[in-house]
């Protein structure tokens, strides 16, 4: 394994792991693919969350003003499945502390009762996989709504789909992008015309 894993290495834990699967899945939103990915399912393993952290952290720390505010800096996920690579990052560069939020009934984040944001504060946000970006998105928001910058968002796995929320200048890190197909027309679906078996899927 390199001290940044390589496209190949990521796609090969994923796979020893469990975390990829290939066949005929229908996500939330509707659309069906031939790919579906839980990233949590590599990182219950010690050795391989921590080589994906490190990475992760490595691209980060590249970075010359994200390296100079790194004793100051919050690393935030907006769910509680980006929390291992929240304390990986976290523990890996030194970072000053992890915070995460939650949703709501009425799909609105919130943080923690008794958690303070700080005007001025600067996050990088994490998570573990980026598809369409939405609780990102919402997380940004929010972090911006109490006075904070984000000043990088990092994921183990990018795999967008059509749905993809654009996040503009904020740099953007990534171990590995997958590119799945999807099938945002059911009616166009390779694998239903197949008669592929049909597997739904959470988020």
């Amino acid at each position: 394994m390199h001290l940044l894993p390589t496209q190949e290495e990521v796609v090969q834990v994923l796979r020893d792991t469990g975390a990829l699967r290939e066949g005929h899945f229908e996500y939330p939103t509707g659309y069906h693919s031939n790919e579906y990915l839980q990233v949590p399912l590599a990182m219950r393993y010690y050795q391989h969350a921590r080589t994906l952290s490190v990475g992760l952290s490595r691209l980060l720390r590249a970075h010359s003003d994200i390296r100079a505010i790194i004793p100051e800096l919050s690393i935030v996920a907006p769910a509680t499945a980006g929390l291992p690579v929240a304390y990986g990052v976290c523990e890996a560069l030194r970072a000053k502390q992890v915070y995460w939020a939650e949703e709501a009934d009425d799909g609105k984040m919130r943080f923690r009762q008794y958690l303070e944001q700080h005007p001025g504060e600067q996050v990088v946000l994490v998570d573990d996989i980026l598809r369409t970006g939405r609780k990102l998105r919402l997380m940004k928001d929010l972090l911006e709504s109490r006075g904070a910058t984000v000043v990088a968002l990092a994921v183990i796995i990018y795999q967008p789909n059509p749905s993809t929320h654009d996040f503009g200048k904020v740099p953007f890190y990534y171990l590995s992008k997958m590119d799945a197909s999807y099938y945002t027309d059911t009616a166009r679906c390779e694998l239903c015309r197949r008669g592929a078996p049909l597997d739904k899927v959470w988020v």
